[in-house]
């Protein structure tokens, strides 16, 4: 879980119209996308709890979610149960990150959800363009009863999904990520889930005598305008947001240099077809890396030098697709 939230980042506004010109006006197809509009919300507004199973490639992770929704406010505690110990906060878009090996908080801002169950984007009233989306069976995930759908690619540049989606609020339960054979290559579900309102004790961090922890504030750009650009994006993929990152360089790290030249700062462009996302990760060549590519699962990731810059991709996606974008990265002139 954790590889994907390191470079995919969280949260889109839900934006749904039905009527849009250019998709499918039938019965089956408006049910449809009713039930991804429920899916929608439902991610977003109902308190919910539960322990969930991210299968990627040959790795298998296990994370904890507490989420609610008070007024405005947006909440949710992600706690990772395999490996170090650390979790998440996340109060709208400010997320707090508690480490407790180096009792170190870090704190980001201006950060968008993309992470389970909230996984559909805004552009989820596109995926009919994208992909045959038809209803299946019902079925059950961790117990609970759930309308089965399956996602259809209509091009080689994104896998096919079956999606299975609480029966009365429409709450994402589980996703199987298939290849061409149809065969699983990534899973993510609920091994246990309750819906309903929760205890406001259970946001608060578990750990104690947090006053004694340091405070990392990390910055985050949202809604720039770097001048870097896709200029060949797969049909379907839409740009949902462009930040820049400014990561703070520890001294050790930075050797003899200047103070202000401390940070290392890295533009992030997200592109999502409603359900699959590429992110572009664009920095300073530190000369010490090697060009090429890595697979683990659904997740392909590819980088690259060109001139003083470092070109990193990201998606579960086919690599036809990371190729494509990687290779149409220009800086504007």
């Amino acid at each position: 879980m954790m590889l994907r939230q390191f470079f995919l980042l969280c949260f889109m506004s839900i934006v749904l119209c039905l009527s849009s010109p250019g998709l499918a006006q039938g019965t089956e197809d408006q049910d449809v996308l009713k039930l991804l509009q429920a899916t929608q919300l439902a991610a977003k507004k109902l308190s919910y709890s539960g322990t969930f199973v991210y299968q990627q490639g040959n790795q298998i992770r296990t994370s904890r979610i507490t989420h609610g929704f008070d007024a405005e406010v947006e909440v949710e505690k992600l706690e990772i149960l395999d490996g170090k110990p650390r979790e998440y906060i996340r109060r709208n878009g400010e997320v707090s990150c508690y480490l407790p090996e180096s009792k170190t908080i870090q704190v980001e801002k201006n950060l968008s959800q993309e992470a389970f169950p909230a996984l559909l984007g805004e552009q989820a009233r596109l995926l009919p363009l994208s992909y045959s989306i038809k209803k299946a069976q019902m079925s059950r995930v961790a117990g609970t009863e759930c309308q089965v759908l399956t996602l259809q690619p209509k091009d080689e540049y994104r896998y096919g999904f079956r999606v299975c989606l609480e029966k009365n609020s429409g709450l994402l339960l589980g996703v199987q990520t298939m290849n061409p054979r149809n065969e699983v290559i990534e899973q993510i579900a609920f091994t246990q889930i309750a819906i309903g309102e929760l205890e406001k004790s259970r946001f608060k961090p578990t750990y104690t005598n947090l006053s004694q922890w340091k405070t990392e504030n990390l910055t985050v750009l949202a809604n720039v305008n770097s001048g870097w650009q896709v200029k060949s994006l797969p049909s379907g993929f839409k740009k949902t947001l462009e930040t820049k990152r400014i990561i703070p360089i520890s001294a050790n790290a930075a050797g003899n240099e200047s103070a202000q030249a401390k940070v290392h700062q890295a533009i992030q462009m997200m592109f999502s077809d409603g359900l699959s996302t590429i992110s572009v990760f664009i920095e300073p060549d530190s000369g010490d890396r090697t060009e090429g590519s890595l697979q683990q699962g659904a997740m392909t990731i590819m980088g690259r030098r060109q001139g003083d810059f470092w070109l990193t991709v990201v998606g579960e996606v086919p690599q036809a697709a990371i190729k494509q974008v990687i290779n149409s990265i220009q800086l504007k002139k």
